[in-house]
């Protein structure tokens, strides 16, 4: 049998047609989905937290005790300034670094030479806050890291960085190299003692130092005042007058950082509340500071109450098909924080990628930055996205194709 021309065509084309439509028509009704396209929505509205009250006097931050300290609230001036004796929990911070001994126990010892008993007579000279030594004396680490924190001794901070580094020139210098490696961009100690307006810094940066400091066990165990058998006894000089809860960590005064106050206080009334510092620093006159610690001490209650980050039901997005269906994206719980004042940063919306799924599905979760930490829950699906059926998909093939390719790729 012999064909013509144009029944060959024909012949052909049909075939191509009797093909196309038994590979396409599969092909499409049964290939993948494109995803859904996740579309951010403006959060909702949340509670107005309780700030920290500081004064707008001189400068002065808060920080939560932890080996990352987190900033909750600051005032007044944000720029360096003189820090006096806070420069002192620099000083207990590298030397205990370089020469490390436990919470409980006293640590090597020391000998008290005649340079440090000339300095200690120059200090008393000079006005400034001392604690006795005489030539020959046997002092342990821990001892002396007492009478730097407890009495604030300037010739004892001087021992100590020169005992631990060989000179306080020496001490300087590794103790800005410490400062930098600990993201303290401008904090910068000039002596041991802070009796040098070269040391300086934020009122930020004194309350993460000290922050950081009591989250050192060694350190904390001083400031609680915990003693052990056979130490020598401190005469307590770094004392707050005022029962107000506030435990003194550093207060000093000089002419170049005016008055500088460190406390501890708890964060809020809870047994298990967790610890913030406060500090104060170049604040003019006794009559502005109290009044500025007792300040700082009544907010605490409602700083420290707890708010809604993220509200249950709140909507944070939407999940929008290529076919049309759109649902909301919804927190599926509720989560609360002490935000101190803090706003709650701008949510992030993660969403795993999906093509269908059902109503109230847990599609991905939504976090919240807010006080130093992030809040999370889940995201659900208000109402189902469902397959758009085979008129869709064999109308749209190209979404079908790019969804095969795509997921080849991701494997």
């Amino acid at each position: 049998m012999s064909f013509s021309p144009g029944r060959t065509i024909g012949i052909v084309a049909g075939a191509i047609a009797i093909l196309g439509v038994g590979v396409y028509a599969p092909a499409m009704l049964l290939g993948p989905l494109p995803e859904v396209q996740v579309v951010a929505a403006a959060p909702p509205a949340v509670q107005s937290p309780s700030s920290l009250a500081l004064p707008g006097d001189g400068a002065s931050a808060v920080a939560r005790v932890a080996e990352e300290p987190v900033v909750l609230a600051t005032a007044g001036d944000p720029a360096p300034l003189p820090i006096g004796a806070a420069a002192k929990l620099v000083t207990v911070l590298v030397t205990s670094e370089a020469l490390p001994f436990p919470a409980d126990r006293a640590g090597a010892e020391l000998t008290i030479g005649p340079q440090d008993y000339s300095e200690y007579l120059q200090a008393e000279k000079d006005g400034t806050r001392t604690l006795p030594v005489s030539p020959g004396d046997r002092w342990s680490q821990r001892d002396v890291t007492r009478a730097v924190l407890l009495a604030s001794s300037n010739n004892h901070a001087d021992t100590l960085a020169r005992w631990a580094f060989g000179s306080v020139d020496a001490y300087v210098e590794r103790a800005n190299g410490w400062l930098e490696e600990h993201g303290f961009e401008t904090l910068r100690v000039a002596d041991a003692t802070g009796l040098s307006g070269g040391s300086v810094g934020t009122a930020e940066d004194v309350a993460r130092l000290a922050a950081l400091a009591l989250a050192q066990p060694t350190i904390a165990s001083i400031v609680d005042g915990t003693t052990l058998p056979g130490e020598r006894d401190i005469p307590l000089t770094v004392d707050h007058a005022g029962d107000d809860g506030v435990d003194a960590i550093v207060r000093g005064y000089t002419d170049q950082a005016g008055l500088v106050f460190v406390g501890r206080a708890p964060l809020g009334a809870a047994d298990d509340a967790e610890d913030a510092v406060v500090a104060f620093v170049r604040m003019p006159d006794y009559e502005t500071l109290d009044p500025a610690i007792a300040g700082f001490v009544q907010s605490v209650p409602a700083a420290s109450a707890a708010v809604p980050v993220i509200t249950e039901g709140g909507r944070y997005g939407e999940a929008r098909a290529p076919w049309g269906e759109r649902s909301a994206l919804l927190a599926a719980g509720t989560r609360e924080a002490g935000a101190w004042g803090a706003a709650p940063g701008d949510p992030e919306l993660v969403v795993e990628p999906f093509s269908t799924a059902a109503a109230d599905r847990i599609v991905g979760e939504v976090r919240v930055p807010v006080a130093g930490e992030t809040l999370s829950t889940g995201v659900r699906l208000e109402t189902a996205i469902g397959d758009p059926g085979p008129m869709w998909r064999l109308l749209n093939p190209g979404a079908i194709i790019g969804a095969f390719i795509e997921g080849q790729q991701a494997r």
